[in-house]
């Protein structure tokens, strides 16, 4: 016979962005912990809301399945000694499982014998085992954690009620001094205590008292009560996935309700208004069916239709002061000028070892005068660069951004223009914080890239130089976010620069200034690894495996457009049968080449056709293949090397390479050797695992 199961955690308010991940987790657990312990069941569903955490288990089966399971032991050889009797091994092992050496028998695996057992394992009643559900719930990671009272547990929030049931049977355990039960809770002001009889009540339960207990029914209730008020209006509500995601986590019993403010503040930056309603008040704008945005707002009240209006006044009250505080501020900051926001970069610390926000901005006009060099800009275009950089960050002095903080940029844009700065220029200082997320949106002008590369590696570099590096999920300063963000718009631009390149130019001016930096070489280490490793997460996103991601990264990053695309065609190679004897030979040359030192080749000391045959198509093949890795030509490049297959397996057929005598040794070992440093240019092609893909 089946039953249902219910396990509901009952917490203080979790935070939004915290409950989707949790709630994912908790139906993965159990899914994981059921199967494990062989338990039988339907099937499984999660509930989520801001004050609960549970899952339903549909017709779990009351006993564990029996099994008969085979023991693989130790190999024959080594179960019996020369007498044939059984070892300590063999009589170790069978204990182990319950069993005799009466109860050996042998199989062979690959050509080797082993023995083995059979167990006869029964299963036992599944109530037994429940309990142990404890260590599920409490095993949930959350971004941030916290103790409460005289409590050990770390958790997201403290834990008020548990309800586990075995059907209509409470399933005895407690978390936190707080002991399982069948009482749950409905919504904190609408609901009451609900005793549940069973588990099978569990949703309607608390629907009768106003918990919508499914995420996802609490989210079509809200798209559908923005669709009614949409038809009712004559309006538009763009809805943020994002913010419609928070919303729905925000709220147990969502009624969607629409408020309004003055026309007047539409004068506002309409970033400012929408700031304001998404971020700070987690509202939807509104617009007029042509895009125009409106002095409407739609919000979700958790609770029902009951005292709506004087629900809707409350925030509109509440709005209506926040957007008169960003009037005020936008007045106030457009009474000053860019020389005076400026003129206070010098008193606010960046952080303290790399000095302040003016002193970043100095290094960053700095490297972004070098990369201009580099790409072979001049005149008019140089002279944008520089005034980019010099007030990128001007607008972080102003009222406005001091309240709006993730306005920083757009605001700076905004008053850059109203100051009568040049479009260029006004849009870099918004682009120079691109991408604001790993797959974020990229600069979309060249001197906006530069600039955000310059800002960029001046953290990074300056962070890493101190010692500030990364550490498992500790990065305060966005370092792995912002080497993303360099790698990809270099690829996005194109640029004929490697990255190695431009780390140089950052890291000689850092040794410049009056700042007490780490070991050089460990700096250069650390910043190596640290771009490989986002390097590689990049590529991993194109679908490339690890082994040819090493090989294209082994020596450095180069040119990262060019680095995708060996790494593409790489990926592509390592499964072609057609390619099987062009790797072997160019990995045969590979592999022998860390024997070498020398790169002279001395012709007079040939003594086979295939060594002559070999070093002249070596010969054609370097101006080529130079001239197509100049172009950063993958294609073409690598087919170039392919040329070398066959001189090279001709090479080795007909030579013995480590000759008896010195000097011809040497000399084989040299043409060894610069055919190696052709090929690697490319890519250590000994770091791709091809045998086990033909």
């Amino acid at each position: 016979m089946a039953r249902d199961v219910l396990f509901e955690i009952g917490l203080e308010e979790l935070p939004a962005r915290f409950i989707d991940d949790a709630e994912q987790q908790l139906l993965s657990k159990t899914e994981a912990w059921l199967k494990g312990l062989r338990i039988h069941f339907g099937s499984i569903t999660s509930f989520a809301t801001p004050r609960r955490l549970a899952v339903y288990i549909h017709e779990m089966e009351e006993f564990q399945t029996t099994i008969e399971e085979e023991a693989k032991g130790p190999a024959e050889k080594i179960a019996k000694d020369e007498n044939g009797d059984w070892t300590k091994a063999a009589i170790g092992f069978t204990r182990g499982q319950g069993k005799t050496p009466d109860d050996i028998y042998t199989k062979e695996i690959k050509g080797i014998s082993y023995i083995f057992v059979k167990k006869h394992i029964e299963g036992k009643p599944v109530q037994e085992l429940l309990p142990d559900f404890k260590a599920i719930l409490e095993s949930i990671q959350f971004g941030k954690n916290m103790r409460w009272a005289k409590e050990t547990l770390r958790y997201a929030r403290p834990i008020r009620w548990l309800v586990a049931l075995f059907g209509s049977e409470v399933i005895p355990f407690e978390i936190t001094s707080v002991q399982t039960s069948n009482i749950t809770y409905g919504h904190r002001f609408l609901g009451k205590e609900i005793r549940l009889a069973t588990a099978s009540e569990y949703e309607s339960s608390l629907l009768d008292n106003y918990v919508i207990v499914n995420p996802k029914k609490r989210e079509e209730m809200i798209i559908e009560g923005i669709k009614t008020l949409e038809e009712a209006n004559n309006l538009l509500i763009p809805v943020d996935a994002d913010l419609l995601n928070e919303v729905r986590n925000l709220v147990e019993y969502p009624t969607v309700f629409i408020g309004a403010f003055e026309e007047g503040f539409l004068n506002l930056p309409s970033e400012v208004l929408i700031t304001s309603m998404k971020e700070h008040q987690r509202y939807f704008p509104v617009t007029a069916t042509d895009g125009q945005l409106l002095a409407r707002f739609v919000g979700v009240r958790n609770g029902d239709v009951h005292e709506l209006a004087t629900v809707i006044r409350g925030n509109e009250k509440v709005l209506r002061a926040r957007l008169a505080d960003a009037e005020f501020f936008l007045e106030e900051d457009l009474k000053q000028s860019i020389d005076f926001y400026q003129k206070k970069l010098e008193r606010v610390v960046f952080q303290k070892e790399l000095g302040t926000i003016h002193d970043k901005v100095e290094r960053v006009v700095h490297i972004s005068t070098k990369i201009t060099d580099l790409i072979g800009l001049d005149g008019d275009q140089k002279e944008k660069v520089v005034r980019a950089a010099t007030i990128s960050k001007f607008d972080l002095m102003t009222n406005m951004v001091n309240e709006f903080t993730e306005l920083q940029g757009i605001i700076g844009e905004k008053y850059a223009l109203h100051f009568g700065e040049d479009s260029l220029v006004a849009g870099t200082i918004r682009e120079h914080y691109l991408p604001k997320q790993a797959n974020g949106e990229l600069p979309k002008t060249l001197i906006g890239s530069i600039v955000s590369i310059a800002d960029k590696l001046d953290t990074i570099v300056g962070c890493i130089s101190i010692g500030l590096v990364p550490t498992g999920s500790q990065d305060p300063y966005g370092l792995r976010r912002q080497a993303t963000g360099v790698l990809r718009i270099i690829a996005d631009r194109k640029w004929d620069i490697s990255l190695e390149t431009l780390l140089e130019i950052v890291t000689s001016l850092y040794q410049t200034l009056d700042i007490e930096l780490e070991n050089q070489e460990k700096v250069a280490i650390e910043l190596k690894e640290f771009f490989q490793l986002r390097a590689s997460y990049l590529l991993k996103e194109l679908n490339v495996e690890q082994d040819v991601i090493n090989a294209v990264v082994h020596r450095a990053i180069g040119n990262f457009d060019y680095t995708i695309a060996k790494a593409k065609l790489l990926s592509e190679k390592r499964n072609d049968e057609n390619f099987k004897h062009i790797q072997e030979a160019l990995v045969r040359a590979l592999n022998l080449s860390d024997k070498a030192e020398g790169t002279i080749v001395r012709t007079e000391l040939f003594q086979t056709e295939s060594e002559v045959a070999l070093f002249s198509q070596y010969n054609v093949v370097r101006d080529t293949f130079n001239t197509y890795n100049k172009q950063k030509n993958a294609v073409k490049a690598l087919a170039c090397l392919e040329e070398l297959a066959i001189p090279i397996h001709t090479f080795f057929d007909n030579n013995m390479v480590m000759a008896d005598e010195e000097d011809i040794r040497t000399n084989r070992l040299s043409l060894i050797n610069v055919l190696s440093m052709l090929i690697k240019e490319y890519a250590d092609l000994r770091l791709i695992q091809w045998k086990q893909h033909f």
